[in-house]
């Protein structure tokens, strides 16, 4: 929802370039590096958070309402882990069952036994599995539900932030933190958060089960895990440049792409579609190029951990065939070894890459809180002034006002607008005009002085009833997705589809509506791509005549439609505007000619005042103003 008479003025900050993109912070996609979490870790940015303690115990409290079921989370992960363990050890009863009943004399296998102890091993291993998955299903209704409540915070604090908010930062890396890094968050905790458990689990378990069976052997497999962490640093510190340069190369593909298309129609009418094509070749070769070097020296990992699990296999093997012999184990307790040593190198390097994925979410999750910690508007006074019926007589007393604290923009201004009157506003780009109006809406507050309107200050009203009084016609349209009826009832959701006819035709929208198949009930797509910028700004128009408001704020409301068409507007708007305290933001003079007052601003401040007969006798701002726009064609001096 719009929050301001637009951001087109000059006189106002604005987000920088690439509003439209996703800033750093954000996950584009997960491109895996190698299998599994390891993969992952790779793959994702690896951006770490400024105050990763702090960060963590606030993600915590978010956490703190789910705290009975991430207990049951726990007990779920532990039972099912303690009856994963105790598979390898059951399997090595049955080895013992089968080579007993191998040797000479023995009259063969007990398949009775051998059946009690298969049973056994398919009951755990199933029991496992059914606690892993009621482990998961908690944890995803507990990461949703946490994600919702980030999602509702941060939706109603994005209603209680001040205009300067959305003024000083690009739309797009506002959105990103709304939407990339509470999704990253939700990702990775209902992936990660059980994994983490588990595989902490699962270290502890089976390094229990190792050394009750063999301490020899649990201390050669022991030697083997530095060795593995060894391997995946070393390969990951030449990977990891080579991810990063990938993840920018991305961003700029993307931005580029993004560009060419929104400004397709430009591109063409220069001519540059081949700069354009030469461009994306170089930037979609430039990314070929990182992210085939990254993913083959990242894929590395995987089979140097699987030689390293290789030599330690053979080393436990023959050591454990040495301890058969001399008849220190029993050939089922060096099965369920081995299957223990398979089992604990692959946590421990889990755990160390879900660390590195839990980086990220905490990084999203500092990103969302610092939106969270942002300073809010000035609440609303707890016994509020009300007006019971707004007449519209306004009042600038001695206004001053600045954007940032070194650059004055307003100062010392004042201005009385008495009810019914239309006051035009004009000056050059940056002179001050929609800052006026949006410290008149409250978008702003004013830094010394008062703003009255019927005697009452403002800052004595509830923004809704001071907002609700005025009706707002922009120069850059808003539209939703929706019917055209929907649109225009927006302003006064229960008028009548006879007031609604009447508003349209008032706005000379009646007619354009009629000729499109669906009417009234023609859906306006997301961007409104399928009405011209004249028929987008009647609608506009419409809208204001529907919501009757006892005051206007127009802001070169006529700029999009053809001059016949401004004609009938402006006869329209007369009507409209009758009784009504208007403001009017103005550049084309032509529209402003009958306005009651015409202030001429430069500089923050009202360096002109008066009719448009007045002004121009006076020969000064607006009369070169004026000029400057109806001047004959300047003859060639030559």
């Amino acid at each position: 929802m719009s929050r301001g008479p637009g951001t087109s003025g000059g006189d106002r900050p604005t987000g920088g370039p690439g509003a439209g993109t996703s800033p750093p912070g954000g996950v584009p996609g997960r491109r895996g590096g190698g299998p599994g979490m390891m993969g992952m870790s790779m793959g994702m940015p690896t951006e770490r958070s400024n105050d990763f303690r702090g960060t963590v115990r606030r993600l915590l409290g978010q956490l703190r309402p789910e705290a009975p079921l991430i207990l049951l989370v726990i007990v779920l992960a532990i039972g099912s882990v303690l009856f994963a363990v105790l598979g390898p050890r059951i399997l090595g009863e049955a080895t013992d069952v089968v080579v007993a009943g191998m040797w000479p004399g023995a009259g063969g296998v007990d398949m009775g036994v051998l059946a009690e102890v298969l049973l056994r091993l398919a009951g755990v291993y199933v029991l496992s599995s059914v606690l892993g998955w009621a482990q998961a299903w908690i944890m995803a209704g507990i990461t949703q539900r946490t994600v919702y409540r980030l999602r509702e915070q941060v939706e109603q604090k994005l209603g209680r932030l001040p205009l300067r908010t959305f003024d000083a930062r690009p739309r797009g890396e506002l959105l990103s933190r709304v939407t990339n890094d509470i999704d990253n968050i939700g990702q990775v905790l209902q992936q990660s958060l059980t994994q983490l458990i588990t595989a902490i689990l699962t270290i502890v378990g089976v390094l229990a089960m190792m050394l009750l069976i063999s301490p020899l052997l649990a201390v050669v497999s022991l030697l083997a895990v530095p060795v593995s962490m060894l391997v995946t640093v070393l390969i990951a510190r030449r990977a990891q440049p080579q991810f990063r340069t990938q993840w920018a190369s991305t961003g700029v593909l993307n931005g580029h792409i993004e560009e060419m298309h929104t400004g397709h129609t430009v591109v063409q009418v220069f001519g540059r579609q081949a700069e354009a094509i030469a461009t994306f070749d170089a930037e979609n070769e430039r990314l070929y190029q990182s992210s085939y070097r990254a993913q083959a020296i990242s894929g590395l990992i995987q089979p140097a951990l699987n030689i390293v699990s290789n030599l330690n296999y053979v080393i436990i093997a023959v050591i454990g065939g040495l301890q058969v012999t001399a008849g220190a184990m029993s050939l089922g307790g060096v099965v369920a070894f081995i299957q223990y040593a398979r089992q604990f190198t692959f946590p421990i390097l889990q755990t160390a890459s879900i660390a590195n994925v839990l980086q990220s979410a905490v990084a999203s999750a500092e990103r969302v809180f610092e939106l969270l910690d942002e300073p809010e508007e000035t609440a609303d006074p707890t016994t509020p002034m009300t007006l019971d019926h707004v007449a519209g007589h306004v009042r600038f007393e001695d206004v001053s006002f600045r954007y940032l604290p070194e650059r004055p923009l307003i100062s010392d201004l004042s201005l009385d607008v008495a009810p019914g009157r239309t006051v035009a506003i004009v000056g050059p780009t940056g002179a001050g005009k929609t800052t006026l109006v949006n410290l008149l809406m409250r978008f702003y507050d004013v830094d010394e002085g008062a703003i009255t309107l019927d005697g009452v200050d403002i800052r004595q009203l509830t923004r809704d009833q001071l907002r609700g009084s005025f009706g707002m016609v922009l120069q850059d349209t808003w539209l939703f997705h929706g019917t055209i009826r929907d649109n225009l009832r927006y302003g006064r959701l229960e008028a009548t589809d006879e007031e609604l006819l009447a508003a349209a035709e008032a706005a000379h929208v009646d007619h354009f509506v009629r000729t499109l198949p669906d009417g009234y009930d023609t859906i306006i797509d997301d961007d409104a791509s399928n009405l011209s910028a004249g028929e987008k700004q009647l609608l506009t128009i419409a809208r204001a005549f529907l919501a009757d408001p006892p005051m206007l704020i127009l802001d070169e409301a006529t700029s999009s439609v053809d001059t016949r068409t401004e004609v009938l507007i402006q006869r329209a708007m007369a009507r409209l505007m009758e009784g009504r305290t208007t403001f009017v933001i103005a550049h084309r003079l032509s529209t402003i000619r009958d306005a009651h007052t015409i202030l001429v601003m430069d500089a923050g401040r009202i360096v002109e005042q008066g009719t448009h007969e007045e002004l121009l006798a006076r020969e000064g701002a607006y009369a070169e103003l004026y000029r400057s726009q109806f001047a004959g064609p300047v003859e060639d001096a030559a």
